[in-house]
Order: structure tokens, then sequence, then C-alpha cells
């Protein structure tokens, strides 16, 4: 592993949920210990000042105190040149965050990608995999269903499948997926999602908080994109704009939603949002944000009568399949749902657990603001380019 790659591990696997075998708990149990967002995100967020907290805040603050210095020599070093980035004959655009967990970046992939197509380029996916487990992960299983034309790549060496992608698949623009603080790859643009609802990481590096580097680092950012903005209020919204335009006042600043688009059903005809309103459902996830989901579920009109949340990239066993079909049987009734997200449906590739019928919230960025803008800047970067190179 590179001295690079390490350094942001060390930063997640210092707090201790992260590293250990977590457990499904019913919703409204997050403190029994699940997912490891849920958990990290009710100890970061200072909801309870029982001692034990407070002492393991303490210890997760002196964690970041390390996890901070490397970071900025590490910054420095590609800085000043002493840690190189190396650059290939195509343009790169990134899509990345300040911060682990769920910020909305697949359904921002496809919408890039789909315009890229528009502009009639041959596109690649690049990313490092993680969670794959030998294979595609589960986002790049997303990517795949979506986009069947755009090839994917996974590596933890960017560079070596960057030019895989020039030279075998010929390959004119790469979009480089959760890149941004992987600076051994040049980019021609660099695009930052931050998510509404908790924008800073609690306004603490890893592990105390979940940036992942100084919200400085917008600086090295073209543009960046709001997400999620409908689910806080204008005065938390405005809060972010302007901290974000203090930090890089030339930067395209753009606000975007996630819509739910349609529930989709592993081999069968998808339903519409419709369809779930009023129904109990079970629901589950393995992902970044999962509250985020469970709120989706709400406002579709879901009565979510019990839930379980996995680790983000969970890879589903036997065990964990018979745990669910159990659970939901001792909560359902004829009508009833299960429902999860298309990043875990890809993975569990089943129309139904038991008797239960198994149904995915696929989602769909839509941008409120900055698209035009969003577009302009990705052509004046790279579009020239790519001329330029023919």
């Amino acid at each position: 592993m590179k001295c690079t790659d390490a350094i942001l591990l060390f930063g997640i696997r210092m707090c201790p949920l992260v590293s250990s075998v977590v457990q499904p708990v019913p919703l409204n149990q997050f403190q029994a210990g699940l997912s490891w967002s849920v958990w990290h995100a009710d100890v970061a967020s200072c909801k309870s000042n029982k001692l034990s907290l407070v002492l393991l805040r303490l210890f997760l603050w002196l964690g970041s105190l390390l996890y901070a210095l490397a970071m900025l020599l590490r910054n420095i070093c590609f800085n000043i040149g002493l840690f190189k980035t190396k650059k290939v004959s195509v343009p790169v655009i990134c899509i990345g965050n300040l911060t682990v967990g769920g910020t909305g970046k697949t359904p921002c992939v496809e919408w890039l990608c789909n315009y890229l197509r528009t502009l009639d380029l041959r596109i690649a996916i690049l990313s490092r995999g993680y969670g794959g487990a030998g294979g595609a992960n589960d986002e790049a299983m997303v990517l795949e269903d979506q986009l069947p034309e755009v090839p994917h790549l996974q590596s933890t060496n960017r560079y070596l499948i960057a030019n895989s992608a020039i030279e075998e698949l010929e390959s004119e623009l790469l979009v480089l997926d959760d890149g941004f603080q992987h600076r051994q790859l040049f980019r021609d643009l660099d695009i930052v999602l931050i998510d509404a609802t908790n924008p800073w990481g609690f306004g603490y590096l890893l592990p105390r908080g979940t940036l992942r580097e100084s919200s400085s680092g917008l600086k090295r950012a073209g543009a960046v994109i709001i997400t999620r903005t409908n689910q806080v209020e204008e005065n938390a919204l405005s809060l972010i704009r302007n901290k974000i335009k203090k930090l890089a006042p030339e930067i395209v600043l753009c606000e975007t939603i996630h819509l739910p688009a349609e529930l989709i059903r592993w081999g069968k005809e998808p339903l519409e949002l419709t369809a779930i309103k009023g129904r109990k459902v079970f629901a589950f996830c393995g992902i970044g944000n999962p509250t985020s989901f469970l709120k989706t579920l709400a406002d579709l009109g879901a009565q979510v009568v019990s839930s379980r949340f996995f680790p983000d990239h969970h890879s589903y066993s036997r065990q964990d399949i018979n745990g669910l079909i159990e659970s939901a049987d001792l909560v359902a009734d004829a009508d009833a749902l299960l429902v999860t997200t298309h990043k875990d449906l890809v993975k569990i590739r089943a129309a139904s657990l038991g008797s239960i019928p198994l149904f995915a919230l696929r989602i769909e960025m839509q941008f409120l603001q900055g698209a035009e803008n969003l577009k302009t800047l990705v052509q004046t970067k790279c579009f020239g380019s790519i001329q330029a190179g023919h």
C-alpha cells in the first residue's frame, strides 16, 4: 500500500466501529452498534454528554491531530513537487468528497457521464474499488446497471488503469470517481460534493469528525455541488454557500437534490413510487448516509415499521439474509415490502427475500441551479484539450 493511501486509511480505522465487526440493530437503537457511520455520527455530534462519550471524543480528537498533521505534510509535499503527480494524455475529471460517507457521488457520476456522452466522447470511469472484495464493488455495479456502455476500471493504481483505458479502450476522457484526495493522478477538473445535511463532517477531521482533509482543500476544486439541499433549512444552506465562497471565491457553485425515480425489482418490472405510499415497509441498507434513505422513504409516504443498517459497502452473507427474512416476518403482513437501496440490491440480486417482495429505490440527481455553468466549465477545462489533441 502506498504511504498516501495509508494516511487516509489511518484516519478511518482510528474509529473503533470501522474496524470492528458490527451487528445490525433496529431503528431507534443506533447506540447498540450496527453501522459505524450512524454510531460515529451519534458520538461526533455531541448529542450526549455522558462521561464515557466525552472521554471517547477526547481520544478521537487526539487521533485527529495526528491525522491532520499527516494530511498537512502530504499536501505540502504535493504542492512543492516532492510527491509527483502523473498526467495522462487525455483529460481527467474527478468527482470527490471532503468527508467520508455518502454525499451522493454515484448519481453525480451518472449525470456527468450522460452529459459527456452527449458530446460524443468515449469515456471511462476509474475508481479504487473500495469494498469490492476482489471484484467490482457496489458502486461500480450500480453504474454498470445505469451506464452499460461506459466501462468502469477499478484499482488502487489509478494511473495504471487510466493508461489502460486510453490504450485499450481508446477513451477520450476519464471520470475519476471518489478521487479528490488521490493526488497522484493529475486531473483537469475537480468537482467536490458537499452534503448539505452534514457539510463539514461535524467540524473535525477523522477520526473525531468525518473530514478527510481540511475544508481549505476546496481551493483545489473547480466546482462544488451541494447535495440534498431539500433536506435542510434555507438559513443553514445560506451558511454553507457563504463558507464555500469564502474558501474559494471563484469556484462554480451548484445545488442539487436527490430524487427517487422509481422502485426497481431484480429481474422484474419497476413500480411507480406511489405504490409504496401507506404500505408497511421493512427497510435496510449498507450505505454511508442511511438516515437520508429513511427520510426519503418517509417522504414517499411509506410506513417504515422497522429497519436495519449495515456498514457502507457491506457484503451480504447468507446469515445476513436469513436474519433479514426472520426480522421482516415479525412485522410484515400480506401487503408489506422489503425496501433497500440500488447499491444493496445489485449485491443481493433477488426479487424477494423469503415470501416478501424486495424493491430498491433508484435515485437520480436533479440540479436546482448551476448546471449550465458546470457544463460550460467542463467544456472549457476538457473539451478544448481534446480538440487540440485531435
